[in-house]
Formats: C-alpha cells, sequence, structure tokens
C-alpha cells in the first residue's frame, strides 16, 4: 500500500514460540492456519532472550532475532512461506525492560563493567546518586543468597581468569569487573616474574598495569559518548594484551594465576576488590528496599528501559523497522505500555519510524503500522482518542464478554455463599486497596522511596510544604497509590493530559484524604494537598512546573506496576467469590456485564477502534476462556452449588491440617480449589497430570495471596498441607464421584457459553485473536498452564473432515459429541470462513443491537447491502431448567428475534437457509437443531 493506509488484519492466531517450538515449527502449521481462515498469524516476542525463556519477555537484545527460535533467517522464512499462503505476521515487541539474568544482556554487563561511564548507561533507568550513600555511582545487585559477610567468607566468591579477562564467579554466574579495579591485582605483577623472562615481556605486562591504572574512573564527570567508547576500545584492548601475554609465556600465565588464588585465599583483599566495582553485591532480600533501578513489577532479573530517550528508542526499534521495511512484519502488539514515561509519545514515534521504514507519509491517520497496545482498562475508562495506535489487545473486551454470560442477579446468593464458607465478609475493593498498600511495602518499596525522596526535595522549595517529613511525604503516596481508580494517568511534561486524568487525581486523593481522617494516626492533610498540586503541575512558575512534571511522570510509571501487583497478582487471589471474574481486565468486584451495556461497549468500539484487538484467552489470562465459560454457570445455580459445599464441608475439615496459624489449608483456599477443579475439570477422561497442575496452581495462588505462604516468605508447612489436601481431596472415591456428577451437570452449558462467546469474539467489532489451541477447548489454568503443547495434528484432522463436507448433520454429530471439542472448531472455522468471505462487512460494518430477550445476546454487522447477525444464547441452564442440554427449539418458547431487513440468510454454522419474510423471525426456527448462528444475508 502507498497511500499511507496500515495492513489491518481480518483476524489473527497467537502463538507461543520458544525453543521446542520454533520457527520452522510455526511454518509447518501455517497452511492449517490458513484453511483456518485467519489473515495473520501473531507471533510472541522473536527477540533475543535468556536462553532457554519459555515466554521471550525477558528480552536481551532488542537488535538480534532469537537463535533458539531459528534465528533472523528462519524467521526471514516463516515470512516467506507466510506471504506465500497470503499471511501476515504481527509480533509481539517488549519496549518497557530487558532480561538481565545470568550475564545473557551484553548492554547489562556493560553497565556492570563501567558504570555511569558505560555507552549503555543511559539504557536504564538507574537511580547513580540514590539516598544511601553507600550506592553511590553503583547499581545494587541483589544476588546473594545470604548476607554478603557470610557469602565472602565461604568462598562463594571467586576471583577467576579466562585468558586475558576477570571475573566474579557467583554461583555459576560471571560477574564482569571494572577494568580500573584491576590494578589490585595487577599492581607491581612484574616484579613477580622469574628472572628468565624476557625484558619485552616483563615490560609488556608493566605497561598493562599502568594502562589500567590510567583509565578514567567511572564516576569521572561530563564524559562524552566518544570518552565512553575510548573507554571501551582501552579496556578491550588491555584483554587483548593480557591474552596475548598469557598465551605466549607460560610465566606471565603463573604469575596471574598465583595472584588471583591469593586474592581468594584473602577475604579481605577480595572485598577490597569487589568494593571497586560499579555494583554492590547484596542479600537478594534487600531488594525491594534498596533496589535502585527501574524494574518490571517487581522482578529484579528485568531492568526497565528508558525509552523516552531518542538514543534508546532508535537502537531499540533498528530491528523492527529493517523487519518492517522488508515486508517481514505487517503488524505490532506492544507490551506493557503503561510502563513507559510517556506512552502517547512513543506510540506517535514509533509510527513515525514506520511511516519512514515503509516511505509513507504516514496516511491521514498517522498510522501507517498496525499497532496495539497492552492496556487494562477499568470499567468506564476509555483509551485516549488520540493515540497512535489502532486500539488495545483486548482486555476491555475479554471483561465485558466474560460479564455477560454471568447472570448478576445471583450476586446476594453467591456472595452470602462465600462469606459463609470462607468468613471473609470483606468486598473486593477493601481486598485491592489493601492488595495495593502490600505491594508498596513489600514488592516495590524502592520505588517509593525514590518518589518520596524526590517529592521531598520539591517541597524543600517550597514555603508552605518543606517542613513535611519524608515519611509523611511517603505515606501520603502510598495512601494516593492505594486509591488510585486506574493503573495511570497520562499527564506530560508540557502539561497536557487525557480528558480524564483530573479527575482520576481528584478522586485518589479524595479518596486517600478519607481514609487518613480514618486512620489512628492521621497526617496533616495539607500533605494530600500538595502532592496533588504537583501530580496536576499546579504552580504559577513554569521553571516550578517542569520540576513537578518531571515527578508527576514517574508516579505515573509506578501506580501502573503497583495497580497490576496488587489486584491481578494480589486481590485476585485474595478474594475468590467467582473466579471466572478474577480475569486480567476484569473488576472481580462487578458481578457480570447487562447485555446492554455490552451493546453500548460494542457499538462505541466500531465507531472509536474499529481495528482493536478482540481476546477471549492470552498468555496472561489467570484461566483459559473454557474454564471461565464453565465457572460461570455457578452463576445460574447458586443453591446446588451451596448444597455442594455443604455436602463435602465434613471431608474438608477432616483434611485440614493444624498450624498456629489456623487450620492448613485455609477454607479460603479450599473454595478457591473447589471452583478451579471444577472448572478446568477434563471433558474427556480424568489425565493423569490433572491432580498435578491443580497442586501447581494451587500453589501459585497460595502464594501470589500473600496470606499464608508468599514468593518472598513461603511457608513449607503451609504449602505441604495444601498439595497433601490437593491430593487427598482429588483421590478421595467420594468426593471425585461428586466432583464428576457436578461437572456432568455444568458442563454443557459451560459449553454453551464458551460456544457463544467464540462466535461473538469472531463476529463482533475489531480484529478478533485466537490464541494457540482455543479452536478447541481450553480448560487451562494460570500460566504455565496455558502454554502447553497443542495437539496441532489433531485439530488438523477435525479441520479436514469440515472441509470435505460441512451440513447439519456433521454440525449435529459435532454437538452430540461436544466434549472433543470439535464442535467448538466448527464454530471457529465457519465464522471465520464467513469473516474471510465478507471482509468489509466484518471489518467495516457498523453494529446494531438485537433484543431477543433476557437469553440472547444478539446484534447485526451492516455494510452496504451485506447483513450479517449474531445468535448467542446465555443463561441457558436457566432458560432449559435443565430439561436438556441445549437450548432448541421448543425451549425457546414464543419468543423471537428481530432481524435489521428481510431476505434469505445462511446460518454458515450449520448451512441451512432461513426465509425471513417478515423481520421478526421466533427463535425456535433460528436455533431449531443447533444452539448458535451466525445469519448471513444472501444478495437478492
Amino acid at each position: 500500500m502507498t497511500d499511507g493506509t496500515a495492513h489491518v488484519p481480518g483476524a489473527t492466531y497467537r502463538l507461543q514460540l520458544h525453543r521446542d517450538f520454533p520457527f520452522a515449527a510455526a511454518a509447518r502449521q501455517l497452511p492449517y492456519l490458513r484453511r483456518l481462515g485467519v489473515t495473520d498469524v501473531y507471533l510472541s516476542p522473536i527477540w533475543a532472550s535468556t536462553p532457554g525463556s519459555t515466554h521471550g519477555y525477558d528480552v536481551t537484545d532488542h537488535a538480534r532475532v532469537n537463535e533458539e527460535l531459528g534465528g533472523e533467517s528462519g524467521l526471514r522464512r516463516l515470512a516467506a512461506r507466510a506471504r506465500d499462503l497470503g499471511l501476515g505476521l504481527i509480533v509481539d515487541f517488549v519496549p518497557n525492560h530487558m532480561g538481565i539474568a545470568g550475564g545473557h544482556n551484553p548492554y547489562w554487563e556493560d553497565v556492570l563493567m563501567h558504570g555511569q561511564a558505560s555507552r549503555y548507561a543511559h539504557f536504564f533507568d538507574i537511580a547513580w546518586r540514590p539516598l544511601k550513600r553507600a550506592l553511590e555511582g553503583k547499581v545494587l545487585l541483589p544476588v546473594l543468597g545470604d548476607q554478603y559477610g557470610r557469602v565472602l567468607d565461604s568462598g562463594e566468591l571467586r576471583l577467576e581468569r579466562e585468558g586475558g579477562r576477570f571475573v566474579l564467579r557467583l554461583y555459576g554466574r560471571a560477574l564482569p569487573l571494572s577494568p580500573r579495579s584491576l590494578i589490585l591485582l595487577l599492581a607491581g605483577l612484574e616484579d613477580e616474574l622469574p628472572g628468565n623472562v624476557p625484558e619485552d615481556v616483563r615490560a609488556e605486562l608493566g605497561s598493562v598495569a599502568r594502562s589500567v591504572e590510567n583509565l578514567p574512573r567511572s564516576v569521572a564527570p561530563n564524559l562524552s559518548d566518544a570518552d565512553r567508547e575510548a573507554r571501551a576500545q582501552e579496556a578491550g584492548v588491555v584483554t587483548r594484551r593480557l591474552e596475548d601475554l598469557a598465551a605466549r609465556s607460560p610465566a606471565v600465565a603463573r604469575v596471574l594465576d598465583a595472584a588471583v588464588a591469593a586474592m581468594n585465599a584473602d577475604p579481605t583483599r577480595l572485598d577490597a576488590l569487589i568494593a571497586e566495582q560499579n555494583y554492590r553485591l547484596a542479600y537478594w532480600k534487600v531488594a525491594a528496599e534498596e533496589i535502585n533501578y527501574r524494574r518490571f513489577f517487581d522482578i529484579n532479573d528485568l531492568a526497565a528501559l528508558r525509552m523516552e530517550d531518542p538514543r534508546v528508542f532508535a537502537w531499540a526499534h533498528a530491528k523492527l523497522l529493517e523487519l518492517i521495511r522488508d515486508g517481514v512484519v505487517q503488524g505490532v502488539r506492544l507490551d506493557h505500555t503503561d510502563g513507559l514515561y510517556d506512552p502517547a509519545g512513543y506510540f506517535r514515534d514509533l509510527q513515525l519510524a514506520a511511516a519512514g521504514a515503509l516511505g509513507r507519509e504516514g496516511g491521514a491517520d498517522g498510522r501507517p503500522l498496525y499497532v496495539v497496545a497492552e492496556k487494562i482498562l477499568e470499567p468506564g475508562e476509555r483509551l485516549p482518542g488520540d493515540w497512535a495506535v489502532h486500539g488495545t489487545t483486548g482486555y476491555d473486551f475479554l471483561a465485558e464478554l466474560n460479564g455477560v454470560f454471568v447472570d448478576g442477579a445471583a450476586e446476594e446468593d453467591l456472595s452470602g455463599i462465600y462469606r459463609r464458607f470462607t468468613g471473609d465478609r470483606d468486598p473486593y475493593p477493601a481486598h485491592l486497596y489493601r492488595g495495593k498498600l502490600l505491594v508498596q511495602r513489600q514488592s516495590l518499596p524502592g520505588e517509593v522511596n525514590v518518589l518520596a525522596e524526590h517529592l521531598e526535595r520539591l517541597s524543600e522549595d517550597d514555603l508552605s510544604a518543606r517542613d513535611f517529613t519524608l515519611s509523611a511525604l511517603r505515606a501520603a503516596i502510598r495512601e494516593v497509590i492505594a486509591a488510585f481508580p486506574v493503573y495511570r494517568t497520562y499527564v506530560r511534561a508540557s502539561g497536557e493530559r487525557e480528558p480524564g486524568d483530573d479527575g482520576y487525581l481528584a478522586q485518589a486523593v479524595q479518596e486517600a484524604r478519607a481514609r487518613n481522617r480514618q486512620g489512628g494516626a492521621p497526617l496533616d492533610p495539607s500533605v494530600f494537598d500538595f502532592l496533588h498540586a504537583v501530580l496536576t503541575l499546579s504552580h504559577p512558575d513554569p521553571a516550578t512546573r517542569e520540576r513537578y512534571a518531571d515527578f508527576a511522570l514517574k508516579f505515573q510509571q509506578l501506580t501502573g506496576p503497583v495497580t497490576a501487583k496488587g489486584a491481578e497478582d494480589t486481590a485476585f487471589y485474595r478474594y475468590a467469590r467467582l473466579l471466572s471474574l478474577n480475569e486480567v481486565g476484569s473488576d472481580p468486584g462487578h458481578f457480570g456485564m447487562p447485555v446492554r451495556a455490552f451493546h453500548a461497549a460494542a457499538r462505541a468500539r466500531a465507531e472509536q477502534w474499529p481495528h482493536a484487538m478482540l481476546a477471549g484467552s492470552t498468555h496472561d489470562t489467570k484461566r483459559g476462556e473454557d474454564t471461565r465459560a464453565r465457572l460461570h454457570v455457578l452463576s445460574e445455580l447458586p443453591q446446588t452449588w451451596a448444597a455442594f459445599l455443604s455436602e463435602w464441608s465434613g471431608l474438608f475439615r477432616s483434611l485440614q491440617s493444624p498450624s498456629p496459624d489456623g487450620p492448613a489449608p485455609s477454607l479460603h483456599d479450599v473454595y478457591t480449589l473447589l471452583q478451579n477443579a471444577l472448572g478446568a475439570h477434563p471433558l474427556t477422561g480424568e489425565p493423569e497430570d490433572f491432580v498435578d497442575r491443580l497442586s501447581a496452581y494451587m500453589l501459585k495462588a497460595a502464594r501470589e495471596a500473600k496470606l499464608r505462604t508468599s514468593w518472598a516468605a513461603p511457608d513449607p508447612a503451609y504449602e505441604t498441607a495444601l498439595d497433601t489436601f490437593t491430593r487427598t481431596l482429588l483421590a478421595h472415591e467420594g468426593f471425585r464421584a461428586g466432583l464428576r456428577s457436578l461437572h456432568e451437570r455444568i458442563s454443557p452449558y459451560g459449553a454453551q457459553n464458551g460456544l457463544s462467546g467464540t462466535l461473538v469474539r469472531l463476529t463482533a467489532p475489531g480484529v478478533p485473536d485466537t490464541y494457540q489451541g482455543c479452536e478447541g477447548w481450553n480448560l487451562s489454568l494460570v500460566d504455565p498452564d496455558n502454554r502447553r503443547p497443542v495437539d496441532y495434528a489433531r485439530l488438523a484432522r477435525t479441520l479436514g473432515r469440515l472441509e470435505r463436507g460441512h451440513d447439519l448433520a456433521l454440525a449435529r454429530r459435532l454437538l452430540d459429541a461436544y466434549p472433543t471439542g470439535e464442535v467448538k472448531t466448527l464454530v471457529t472455522w465457519a465464522a471465520l470462513q464467513g469473516r474471510a468471505a465478507h471482509p468489509e462487512l466484518f471489518g467495516a460494518g457498523g453494529y446494531t443491537p438485537l433484543d431477543g430477550g433476557k437469553f440472547l445476546l444478539a446484534f447485526a454487522r451492516e455494510h452496504g447491502s451485506g447483513v450479517a447477525v449474531t445468535v448467542a444464547p446465555r443463561l441457558t441452564l436457566s432458560l432449559t431448567r435443565e430439561r436438556a442440554p441445549w437450548a432448541l427449539g421448543d425451549a425457546w418458547g414464543r419468543r423471537t428475534l428481530t432481524l435489521p431487513r428481510t431476505g434469505t440468510y445462511r446460518n454458515v454454522l450449520t448451512g441451512e437457509r432461513l426465509n425471513a419474510r417478515t423481520l421478526k423471525v421466533p427463535l425456535a426456527k433460528i436455533l431449531e437443531d443447533f444452539p448458535l448462528a451466525l445469519l448471513i444475508r444472501e444478495p437478492r
């Protein structure tokens, strides 16, 4: 395209790449995916990452394609094969952070070696002058398994020589040494050589030592890029000279090795060498409070990038832009954009760079490249309309779709059941508030401290604020972040902001102030006024506003991680009322979504973001889409659920173990286990790994909840009790029969939810994404369970069967055998074929809600003369009153659906034709033989 218009996918399919499923394996599935009906394959991160990574988000080099996946040549072969089949490639890009574990990131290793004098020091968001003076000019490395002194004395830290290079060896990790620090090892070493060593060798060793000593210090002021490059080159020369000396003179090698051995034998000397490094080794437990580089959430091995620096942006995107220019990549999915300093500016810069790579002017809308951004929208929050993206990656849609299959009328019943069983009487917002406070105190206190110190410096220049103590400012920041109603705001350095930002800030400050009044030792209320003024850049002096802006933008980078950790990785695991609602993008406090609200959201997306991605499952979802779909059914039979819990409560209590903190596992964890066991219960048999999967899930859930155990402070006794309970309960024949009976009772209605949800995702406004394997049932749990291998051979056989003969008889046979998942493959394939046959209708068509009553989600897509009608039943257990597994024919009684136009429609799911002479058509006719429909109007 030469007019600047982006390539917009019709439908995507997400593949999870890793060394056991590289580019070559992906290429083998392309013909199948083309037959399935997708237009673009959406790849997990393709960039060089930590060896053995199963997800790719720990990128170690944005400038290289991952060799474990097949390298750049493998990617280009995959792209060529995709192009031959008419498929595009969308890649997942990680702009916020890099993986730094194990010495695999060359840029981070250079920073450790050269400190502030590194050519790459500007890559990473490092506080080189933190409040703790011992960290001045150093990077804190919390990698020790014990206190530093004990590790040193134990001999676990050792100096080693590797040719002409010296490293500090720790647990198999080779840490680089500052070149200048080697003077402690090399000084006077030429005098240790035997007398028979040639004078030129002796002189060369002395010259190397003097070169090391003359290297500029890493903290030298005003180093230019040329100075940094020269320092790195000189250090490289020193290494090569030493390597050459040791290779041609055994005496030099012996003297070097003897010097290394002597230093290792003397902890005091070794400590002196370590003290000269550009990093400070520390016990891993101090990371949360003292770490001085920004991370991805609280993961020490993922260091945040300063993507706002144009030099970093240019470096990080050079390879991506080359792949875009060469036609290898047609679109980009951006990971964790809320972590960026200025997301809107980043999106704009990316589109400008893409326009240059593509030789385009950028198009009328300034979006020449298809880009979707990972962004969690809270209820009522809207994506900023001027962002240079095509929409989100679909978590907002996922939340809407998720909620519409929950019966909101059961909220009080299920809430009461949950309270009585677990004893938890707190609503979700209370759990969220505590989770966000806990994360700030336990996981991210260092980041909060940096903000507090920054705010204190600002207060010192304000006569009305200079008496605020550091602890008061820190407490105010914590309370405002804990009360924040969205993941983040988008105030910019210029003072520009999104329309809702002032309201969100005011709401957070007001709530924090109210909680403060109720506290036992309230803060001076004016501290909140000062913080609010800083965050809104409210000051008449332009220079002061500029300083306020720097704080506000850093503050915004922290609210997102705190909310994500406090919600998705804490509160979601503490509040277990109905776990199908505890999903990324969802608010568990909102019990379902009315159909009218779903329609309003879908219509708005059609008008504002028609090319946003639509997700049902992702690599980040807490449960697979069909696990959730089954759990939704509990909202239709709360009393049955209550009776099940009551019937087995005696067994539950008998299997708990006594502990000082109460019975283990807690009833909250029991409640969590029961829902997951029911939701993920296999439809065909009971695989041997089911109990292992549940046990692994429960361990992760308990640690994420941080109530009785945690990642930072595991409680082995509690975790053992939890594992024993899980395995013993699921080995109990009576309970297993009872669980199977309840599962068999609700699974057809859960399957109906799954089929209806799939149809809606594939036909609603937006670009539908199918997560790998979700064309069949996805009864997975949280990662890594959701990254298990997909049986593509079986799926391809099913697809071949559909292609050979697709009619109502086959559809009914697959429906009757629904546990195999082939009926979901049918719905996916048929809907994608419908989209492919009518790209304008589904890509640009309007959205009209159709009223089919409480038990139906129906809508029409219209474009020109084209019409498609989606008919997706919901709450079918309530509709049928369990008299039949499927809502067919007479189950709909006299209910009707009003079509947008008369004419002949073809149900692409079954091949049936419906002759609609009037607009009102009985639902018993539309759904006579198959429990959902996609009706596409045939031309006259």
